[in-house]
């Protein structure tokens, strides 16, 4: 471990290449874009980012790019790459408005662009879906975000959700640690899969507007069950362990 380098941090930049290779794993990764970012705890405000040239399934604890909020590079990894900028102008914004994030998931799989171009957005049709009710944010496309103007309409339409859709564009999911956040995407995403194959098949059936408030009250992070999992943090050593056996290269520093 490099000497200037926290053990916390440390332990972040761990969970977060487990990440990317986690989204490559479970196909939601598109080629060398999208991006998960993590804040750095403690000392500057600042998050950790992918080298714009890697897959995801190459991704390293040691080649992670650490940015400040303004976009300056701290610390540029080992990899030789440098910052996607729509990465950066849709990851800090997040960061910035919302203190209680701590990792963001943004995704281009193509159901949930599917669904994204869908009028009606996601759907209350599945169990997997309701997980969502009340907790999804939508905002209007307006092209590769790259400029910083977009980053007040892509907050406002955020807000105090969880996930975000880009219309035309694809998903986003906030997370209070980087195990939530993976489990708020990879769950978005089987909702949006369940979707659009219900869609394929017919007109779906919705559940009834007391299944739905009571499914959503179960698994939200304010009034969840215990009979749900909720944060992530169940599934995130056994992922951990998933990664060992196949690869533990997203270790290295």
């Amino acid at each position: 471990m490099p000497a200037e380098m926290s053990s916390a941090e440390r332990g972040v930049r761990t969970d977060l290449a487990a990440c990317y290779r986690l989204v490559a794993q479970f196909g939601m990764a598109d080629l060398i874009f999208n991006h998960v970012t993590a804040r750095v705890p403690g000392g500057r405000d600042a998050f950790l980012i992918n080298p714009f040239g890697m897959l995801y399934e190459e991704i390293t604890a040691g080649s992670l790019i650490k940015v400040d909020l303004a976009g300056e590079v701290l610390d540029p990894g080992n990899s030789g790459y440098g910052v996607n900028r729509a990465g950066y102008v849709i990851h800090s914004a997040v960061h910035a408005a919302r203190p209680d994030v701590a990792c963001v998931i943004h995704t281009h799989t193509r159901a949930g662009v599917a669904v994204s171009c869908m009028a009606q957005g996601l759907m209350p049709i599945s169990q997997t879906a309701l997980r969502f009710l009340g907790r999804v944010g939508y905002h209007d496309y307006e092209g590769p975000a790259t400029d910083d103007d977009e980053k007040v309409r892509l907050t406002a339409a955020l807000g105090e959700k969880d996930v975000l859709i880009l219309r035309n564009h694809g998903l986003l999911a906030c997370g209070r640690s980087i195990a939530e956040a993976f489990l708020l995407m990879q769950r978005l995403e089987t909702a949006c899969q369940i979707q659009v194959a219900a869609l394929a098949g017919g007109a779906p059936v919705t559940p009834s507007a007391q299944s739905q408030a009571r499914t959503a009250a179960m698994f939200s992070p304010r009034t969840g069950s215990a009979d749900v999992s909720v944060s992530g943090d169940l599934e995130w050593p056994a992922l951990l362990r998933l990664l060992d056996r196949r690869d533990p290269s997203y270790r290295d520093l």
